[in-house]
């Protein structure tokens, strides 16, 4: 089953094109990367399908909506469905790591907050930190930290759909290979569908079951890593180099 379909997708920043014609699928259950060299528009089309971005022609259909042309009460139901992880975690500096979770939960239910604390507890167990790390402030927690509290707040509502954006970015070698078995490890224990924009080779490897290469504003190659010496692109011969 296809829980995101993007279909023609054209995409400007003022009178520069930016995606020409993007087409791709993400299957239930599958951890899918969106690849290509810097400034080719991964994370905006990743903004594209949570909402944050417009895009100019095409249409983006994600767990059954096309969102370009989806009401506004639609639209944040379909927020409540998907969860996620901004680069540098996106935390708020005023908040702890407990009420950073807690505030989705706070915005989208009616839960008393003696619930919401259990809720909240679980997710910081469930992502691999110590329950005295929820009360503590952004600052005062480490990179690797902070992605996971902002893991945590991502899986806040039990979503079926996480978004992904360079989660091992700025992480040491050996807290990314921790972050990228705790994403597999996630996927299979909550049946999520990921989607991740990533440049990281290491956990491309590591975590993706498909990928999609944005160069020259097109999908150069979409499918497994297996296969991606066809991909007819400079960014895939160069960056693939030791691997095809």
């Amino acid at each position: 089953m296809a829980f995101i379909s993007v279909k023609d997708v054209q995409t400007y920043f003022g009178n520069k094109l930016v995606h020409d014609g993007l087409n791709l699928t993400v299957n239930e259950g599958e951890i899918y990367g969106i690849l290509g060299p810097s400034g080719c528009g991964k994370t905006t089309l990743l903004r594209e399908m949570v909402m944050l971005q417009h895009f100019n022609s095409g249409e983006i259909e994600v767990l059954g909506k096309e969102i370009n042309s989806i009401r506004e009460q639609e639209a944040q139901e379909l927020r409540r469905r998907w969860g996620v992880l901004f680069q540098f975690g996106a935390l708020f500096s005023s908040l702890t790591v407990k009420e950073n979770i807690a505030l989705p939960l706070k915005e989208y239910t009616k839960l008393s907050q003696s619930m919401i604390d259990d809720v909240v507890n679980f997710k910081i167990k469930l992502v691999g930190l110590n329950p005295g790390d929820g009360n503590l402030y952004p600052s005062e927690i480490s990179g690797g930290m902070k992605k996971k509290a902002g893991l945590a707040r991502a899986l806040s509502l039990d979503p079926k759909l996480l978004f992904l954006d360079e989660p091992t970015s700025g992480l040491d070698p050996i807290s990314a290979r921790e972050f990228d078995r705790l994403i597999v490890s996630l996927r299979d224990m909550l049946n999520l569908t990921i989607v991740m924009v990533s440049h990281d080779l290491q956990s491309i490897y590591d975590t993706l079951d498909r990928v999609a290469i944005i160069d020259n504003k097109k999908i150069a190659y979409e499918g497994t890593l297996e296969g991606v010496k066809s991909a007819k692109s400079n960014f895939v011969q160069t960056f693939f180099k030791e691997h095809i």
